[in-house]
């Protein structure tokens, strides 16, 4: 059985992504009312990281199935065995390392040996009721 999960969206990471895109749109529209085509090559950046953002603001989601922890955030794409996580940690953010997550507070995934992420579903418990019905031998630390 799969569940998909979408990422909680957080106002810090929503303010900068639509302060980022306004400002990126009105210094293209700017440019070209100013200058014409001239100069195609920054707009075409521009738009790219415009839709970079915007990609990751709202098509980060987890999806669990019965043996895997899938996860998208824009390009960054991975996928983590069930069996290997060891410990799930409630309401911490990880500010270093792979985070693909669009909110603060939600929960650090430690698997294998040392290797760990940062996800932040909509809701936590019931993402971690989700995943323990697959692994219950999961330590949860709040």
């Amino acid at each position: 059985m799969t569940v998909l999960f979408k990422s909680k969206r957080g106002f810090l990471f929503a303010f900068i992504v639509y302060t980022c895109v306004v400002v990126f749109t009105l210094m293209i529209v700017y440019d070209f009312y100013k200058n014409g085509v001239y100069v195609l090559f920054p707009h075409v950046i521009t738009l790219a990281v415009s839709v970079l953002l915007l990609w990751i603001f709202y098509f980060t989601n987890y999806k669990l199935t019965d043996e895997l922890l899938i996860y998208k955030c824009g390009p960054l794409r991975g996928k983590i065995k069930i069996n290997s996580i060891r410990e799930i940690v409630v309401g911490k953010t990880l500010w270093v390392g792979l985070k693909p997550a669009t909110a603060r507070n939600g929960l650090i995934v430690k698997f294998n040996k040392y290797d760990e992420i940062y996800i932040s579903p909509e809701t936590n418990e019931m993402f971690i009721s989700e995943i323990l019905k697959r692994n219950p031998e999961i330590k949860i630390v709040y």
